[in-house]
Parts: structure tokens; sequence; C-alpha cells
């Protein structure tokens, strides 16, 4: 057992690592200067080479890109050419948007389609089959932010029942920040609900054919006791590797949707740092999101090894 985390942590920062030196390289190679950026067209040859210096920018790469990992390593992700802040101030203060956000989504997401899978692989070919997944299907076809947009044009602009956009801080109460966050969070999360409804499903069904499960229904167990009771238990594999992968999915979407609903999350951020070609913000949003998934697939491995015991002997 301890051979095989010890194994599985020294993947996770082999692989950060590469991940880091893949981001800084690309970002370095995006078009344009961002000291000529920042300075305009009016800036002389001898301002916009003071700047550069004073960005560093006049290094190599490699001396660069280790300099750059040294200040990550150190907490130090270096000084927003934009803003005129730290980066990872900036970082901490979007990430309270961007955070609960996320979880928001994962849980209505589990919570719409664990269930609605469950049953449709009880009633399979039935009714209730068919119309999860006709519902599963659209949700799927539907991107996150024009379900955005139809939830601010429903709930919002119609109905006037929840905020169309903006986040008031935590300071204005939990009720008033969750509710800013309630529609993005549907928005996000039934297009994944979809693909879990789809892959809870299909697993619950394969494990009903199990011989376990049918020497409990002959022991005179009921159908829905042992679906419940020994099929999904013995199907989680499949779906918690689903809900590992839609924090990537999460994370994609969310620099739409924050945009759509004006939300100061880490989304919006790499979209405006991109824009204005601010590149240490990139690079530091871009490398925390990649971290963030790296780390999920992880903590997926780790669960792995939780429900299934024969993960744990050694090969």
């Amino acid at each position: 057992m301890i051979a095989i985390l010890t194994r599985q942590v020294a993947s996770l920062f082999v692989t950060l690592l590469v991940v880091s030196l893949l981001i800084f390289t690309v970002m370095d190679l995006l078009p344009g200067d961002p000291a000529a950026i920042m300075l305009g067209t009016s800036a002389t040859p001898e301002t916009l080479a003071a700047l550069r210096t004073q960005m560093g920018l006049d290094q190599p790469l490699p001396v660069r890109y280790l300099a750059w990992l040294a200040g990550v390593f150190q907490g130090d992700l270096g000084q927003s050419y934009t803003y005129g802040v730290p980066v990872a101030g900036l970082m901490a203060e979007r990430l309270w948007v961007t955070l609960p956000l996320a979880l928001m989504a994962v849980t209505l997401s589990i919570a719409i389609a664990v269930p609605l899978g469950v049953q449709a692989a009880y009633r399979h070919n039935g009714p209730f089959d068919l119309l999860a997944g006709a519902i599963s299907y659209v949700s799927i076809a539907v991107p996150a932010f024009w379900v955005g947009l139809l939830l601010i044009i429903l709930f919002s602009t119609t109905l006037g029942w929840m905020p169309a956009g903006g986040f008031p801080g935590w300071d204005a109460g939990l009720l008033a920040g969750f509710q800013a966050l309630l529609l993005p969070a549907v928005a996000l999360a039934l297009p994944q609900a979809g693909v879990l409804t789809r892959v809870s499903r299909a697993a619950v069904l394969e494990v009903m054919n199990e011989d376990f499960v049918r020497t409990a229904r002959a022991k005179g167990l009921g159908e829905r006791g042992a679906v419940w009771r020994h099929a999904l238990p013995n199907a989680l594999i499949p779906v918690v590797t689903m809900i590992g992968l839609q924090f990537t999915f999460l994370i994609a979407g969310a620099v739409l949707v924050e945009n759509v609903f004006n939300l100061p999350g880490l989304g919006r951020l790499a979209y405006q740092s991109l824009a204005q070609r601010d590149i240490i913000v990139m690079q530091d949003v871009v490398l925390f999101f990649s971290a963030l998934v790296i780390v999920m697939n992880f903590v997926v491995d780790l669960a792995y090894l939780v429900l299934d015991p024969r993960l744990r002997v050694p090969a």
C-alpha cells in the first residue's frame, strides 16, 4: 500500500513539473510583446527596453522558467503587469468565487445524475429509462454558456427571482453569495449531469448481471434493494472516474460561464489576462487549473484503492 502511494505521489510531482514547463513554453510562444502592448505604439525604444528589463523579458527562456518555478515553490507568483498587485493575492481573492461555484456545480450534478441513472437502470427499456435518456442527451448537447443565457432570461429578466449577474461578495452574507452563484452552478451542472447519468446507468446495468446480485435476489431481496445495496456500491468506480473528470470540464466551462454572469472568478481572470497579455497572471492561473485537475485525478486514484481492495495488492 505504501509503495503504491509513493509511486502515485512521485507521478503527481513529475506530471506537475512537466505541465509547468509546457505552460511556460506555450505562453512564451504567444504572439505579441507584453511590454509593447502595455506601453502602446507611441513608446520609445528606450522606454520599451527598460520595461522589458523590469519584466525580465530580456533573460533567456530557461533562466525565466527557473526563476518562475522557484517563485511558485516559495509561494511568490510574481507581480501582475496589469493590476500592479501580487498575483497570489489576486488569485486567492478570485478563488473564493470559483471554488464554491465548482463545488456547487459538482454537488448538483451528482444529486441529479446518480439517482436518475440508477432509476433508469432499474427501469431499463421502460418509459422512465427512455425519458431519462432523452433528458441526458439534450443536456449533453446544449453548451453551458447557452444554458446560462436561458436561465438569465427566465429567472432574472422574466421572473425576477434571481440576480442576472455579478457577485456581491461573501461579506454581504452567505445567502446573497449563494443566490449569485446558483444560476451559474446550474448552467455548469446540467451538461455534466447528462454525461454522469449515462455513465451511472451503464455501470449499474453491467453490475446487475453479476452473480452476487442474482444471489441477493434469490435470497429474497427485492429488485430495488438489490440495485441500491449491491449494484450501485460495486458500480462506483466508473462513476467516481467521471466525477473526477468533470472538474476538467467545469474549469473549461467556468471561463465562459463566469463571463456570461460577470463573476469575478478565476475563469474571468484568465480571460481578462489573455486579452491584456498579462503573461504572468495567465501562467499562474493556467498552472493552478492544471494542478487542480492533476490533483483531482490523484484523489480519484486513491478512491480506487478504497473502493476496490484488489488494487491494493502490488503487481
